[in-house]
């Protein structure tokens, strides 16, 4: 393997942690590096005269030192050198002077995964810089010796391979050198009198180049200088390089205006360029997939990280990537890369004995164990896939046998743009590669077999206490940074023993091995399953929000597992299983923890009998009472239980009732139930949804109920759940319901300002689409959540209702007070109604009045009313003192 010279980096930076993860983040691209860390100016002088650094990093700001002044420092010292800034404070105003000062490139701290790409663009712009300066050096001797020795001229312009032109007005040929008509192969006669003849001879993609660089020089009367491919007179391609420069005087005088023109074929530099771009493009490529190989632990990654590698560091037009099965005689690509387009199904990959001899390029690279390099795919009349691999702009291809053990396992594939790409030195360089590629694969292949013994049961295929361990602690620190819950759940198969000892051994691990493909298939992903030993499995549920969500789940899978009857041969069997369940956080903040504590309330349920317990006892018994809760309000769904009752909403001038909030009851087996102890449940489980749609229809049907009789309806608001809202057919939900009702609808929906928060865009076109249908929308307990005032204006909102804990401390309580006046004033400098709720003394009516409160609600005008009794008050006037 080819070593890769160090690269020699200097870091300005007074943090030694921030220069560790600079210099990580360049390990982890491949680049071998030797550094050194300075933070002073003394420092940071010596370091750039004796370390000689190849690229300089430099925080912005330091204590002792400013990053500016070691960019000036290192202008004067060494300004060939590339000076990147990585600074964590850098803005854009900084940035820009700091690019404009002479800086390289800057990368932001927070951003380091970009700080590799910066620095290997500021070296290959240092090395073009440095190139392009002994270009022009080269030049600028030329032009010395043209000055002191004309008699050596045309020498050394031929030994240059220069010559020059003297272009006048009209770009008409005065004069020109006669290694010029040498330079090109012509005779002297044949040499062009005009730059438009010239022109002719240029490569038809490079002509307009040349006519903008002409003109823009004779437009500008400044020095120019073009690249262009010019043909010679054998017909061959010549790479040239032109630098036009006005002759000083002439115009200036009143004469004609000339230019010198100086020509140089650069054709085997260029050439010369191009072969060390191709070999540093396969070293990046070497260099990457030994990166690759240290890392990569599976063989599927490895497969597709080599074939994107040599796609986008090796710049190859397609890759890809195949292992031979000998079982069907053929190769299977397992990975691919590029401009691939189906091209690799077209390969004839079968190795045996019905491919033609010579045409078959991946039998021949495994037979012969060698690379079959094909440089001009266009002219190779035995490529029978030569029009397909143009049609992709394949023009050279390489199949790299992949040897183990001395025996061809795959081949690597790889197709280049350009023809004649790969020579002997690039051959040898990428055999290198396929050499490695070898060496990883069968190095993961032993790792995989070891990995898979020491963290696998070898019966079920299941992760073993060890894996899912590290599993766990993966989902609890996810769970932290979420912020969400999890259960661990530890189950065993009752009477297991007595299947082993009456069946045999075999049996009962064929019942184990159906138990966990039915576990399987319960969960969304196998690192959630873990067999412990025996007859004991664990499962992690990341989707438990608390411990009524946990013990759902659980009783889904089991019934999943254990409905059906398990067939062991000849027997069939039915079993059942207990479990212990232990909660994150409250049961431990770490997977061992909450194994061994999930364990301890499995060894519970054997004493007692449950089917299953959680660690902590009273948990089990909450989570009993809200399962039969959750089974008692289904029930009730089901026998209509659920009731509304109507609290009117009054003007606060008049005391007429301006509408009326339906509020949701359950009238149960005991007695009338409030909100407060089912509703929070009914969201949880989902059961709200059938719930809220019966209360949205229930309230539309009584309103027109109540206009059928003659009353003088008000407009009926519903509390709408955020579950509701989040919902993606509620618009058109609420539009089928308000279709059973009057027209327009006479409903309006209240919703909270933290629910419309979570979802700011996506919940203000709903609420826009309902304001269309002809619903008002009001925000229900304003003040208690969070929102924002720029979005709180842009809301299609009619109202804002004031929390009653605000209203019902506001006397008492100068803060509040302030806080309800500064309410009602921003509703109404939006144009929004304002509703107090919770009121229920006269004191409190008499001061909203005052503050210009719009309307009020709450038990001094009336209590929520079952309907016939709020018939009844509105047949009365709907009207109180």
């Amino acid at each position: 393997m080819t070593a890769t010279p160090s690269l020699r980096v200097l870091f300005a930076e007074d943090n030694p942690d921030d220069a560790a993860l600079q210099l990580r983040e360049l390990k982890r691209a491949g680049l071998s590096v030797v550094h050194r860390v300075v933070d002073s100016r003394q420092a940071f002088e010596a370091g750039v005269r004796e370390f000689a650094p190849d690229v300089i990093l430099s925080d912005f700001s330091m204590p002792s030192f400013d990053g500016m002044e070691a960019l000036r420092l290192a202008a004067e010292l060494v300004p060939d050198t590339p000076f990147i800034f990585v600074s964590a404070t850098l803005g854009e105003e900084y940035a820009v002077r700091a690019l404009r000062n002479g800086a390289t490139d800057y990368v932001l701290k927070t951003n380091l995964v970009r700080l590799p790409a910066a620095v290997e663009r500021a070296l290959a712009e240092a090395q073009t810089r440095r190139a392009r300066r002994r270009t022009e050096m080269e030049l600028e001797i030329a032009r010395e010796r043209l000055r002191e020795r004309e008699a050596g001229l045309a020498r050394a312009q031929h030994l240059a391979k220069l010559a020059h032109v003297i272009t006048g007005s009209g770009g008409a040929f005065k004069t020109w050198s006669e290694t010029l008509p040498k330079l090109f192969g012509m005779e002297p006669h044949h040499v062009p009198r005009t730059t438009r003849e010239w022109l002719d001879l240029i490569h038809p993609e490079d002509r307009e180049r040349f006519r903008g660089a002409c003109i823009d020089a004779g437009t500008r009367r400044l020095r120019r200088d073009v690249d262009y491919r010019m043909r010679h007179q054998s017909g061959a391609w010549m790479h040239i390089r032109q630098v036009m420069e006005p002759l000083d005087g002439d115009a200036a005088a009143g004469g004609e205006e000339r230019w010198f023109n100086t020509l140089l074929d650069v054709t085997e530099h260029r050439q010369t360029q191009d072969r060390i771009r191709r070999l540093n493009r396969v070293h990046a490529v070497l260099s990457s997939t030994n990166s690759l190989i240290v890392r990569a632990r599976k063989r599927d990654e490895l497969f597709e990280e080599a074939c994107r590698i040599a796609v986008e560091a090796g710049r190859f037009r397609m890759a890809w990537l195949g292992i031979y099965n000998r079982a069907t005689r053929t190769v299977e690509a397992l990975a691919r890369h590029g401009h691939e387009e189906g091209f690799v199904d077209l390969i004839q990959l079968a190795v045996d004995g019905t491919v033609p001899e010579g045409r078959g390029l991946v039998r021949r690279a495994l037979r012969e164990r060698q690379p079959v390099i094909i440089n001009d795919i266009e002219h190779d009349a035995g490529f029978r896939l030569r029009k397909e691999a143009l049609a992709r702009g394949y023009r050279s291809a390489a199949m790299l046998p992949l040897i183990v053990a001395a025996e061809p396992i795959g081949v690597l594939g790889l197709f280049a743009a350009e023809p004649g790409f790969f020579d002997e030195e690039e051959i040898r360089l990428l055999v290198e590669l396929a050499g490695d590629i070898s060496f990883a694969l069968d190095h993961i292949e032993k790792a995989e077999k070891l990995d898979y013994l020491a963290f696998y049961d070898g019966l079920t295929g299941l992760a073993n206490r060890t894996l899912f361990l590290e599993h766990l602690d993966q989902y609890i620190r996810s769970s932290a940074e979420s912020g969400a819950r999890l259960a661990v759940i530890v189950t065993d198969l009752e009477r297991f023993r007595a299947v082993n000892d009456s069946l045999g051994r075999p049996a009962g691990d064929a019942l184990l091995t159906q138990f966990s493909q039915r576990l399987l298939g319960g969960v969304s992903d196998g690192d959630q399953l873990s067999r412990l030993g025996a007859d004991h499995f664990a499962i992690v549920l990341p989707s438990a929000k608390n411990a009524l969500e946990a013990a759902r789940l659980f009783g889904q899978l089991a019934d999943a597992c254990l409905a059906r009857p398990f067939q062991v041969g000849d027997t069939e069997l039915r079993v059942a299983a207990k479990a212990g369940v232990a909660l994150y956080p409250e049961d431990g903040a770490d997977g061992a923890t909450l194994l061994r504590n999930a364990e301890t309330a499995l060894k519970r349920t054997k004493r007692t009998g449950d089917r299953y317990l959680f660690f902590e006892p009273a948990m089990t018994q909450r989570v009993a009472e809200n399962l039969s809760l959750e089974n008692r309000l289904r029930r009730a769904l089901e026998r209509e239980e659920f009731v509304l009752h109507y609290q009117p909403r009054v003007d606060l001038q008049t005391r007429g009732v301006a509408g009326v909030e339906a509020l949701m009851r359950w009238q149960s087996e005991t007695g009338l139930v409030p909100p407060a102890q089912f509703i929070p449940l009914m969201e949880e489980t989902g059961l709200i949804l059938e719930v809220g749609a019966w209360a949205l229809r229930r309230a539309v049907l009584d309103h027109r109920g109540w206009l059928e009789q003659g009353i003088p309806a008000p407009r009926v608001a519903v509390n709408v759940s955020a579950v509701q809202l989040r919902q993606k057919d509620f618009v058109a939900l609420v539009r089928s319901i308000a279709g059973q009702g009057v027209s327009p609808p006479a409903l309006d929906l209240e919703i909270t300002e933290s629910m419309v928060m979570e979802d700011v865009a996506g919940n203000t076109e709903k609420l826009k689409a309902l304001c269309a249908l002809g619903l008002s929308i009001a925000i229900d307990d304003f003040g208690t959540g969070y929102s924002s005032l720029a979005y709180l204006a842009k809301l299609p909102v009619a109202a804002l209702k004031i929390d009653r804990s605000f209203i019902g401390t506001m006397l008492a309580d100068a803060n509040t007070m302030t806080l309800v006046s500064t309410i009602v004033s921003l509703a109404h400098s939006l144009k929004l109604k304002v509703v107090a709720e919770g009121v229920e003394s006269e004191p409190e009516a008499q001061r909203l009045r005052e503050l210009k409160c719009d309307e009020m609600q709450g038990y001094l005008f009336s209590r929520p009313l079952p309907g016939a009794e709020l018939v009844a008050l509105l047949r009365a006037g709907a009207t109180r003192p």
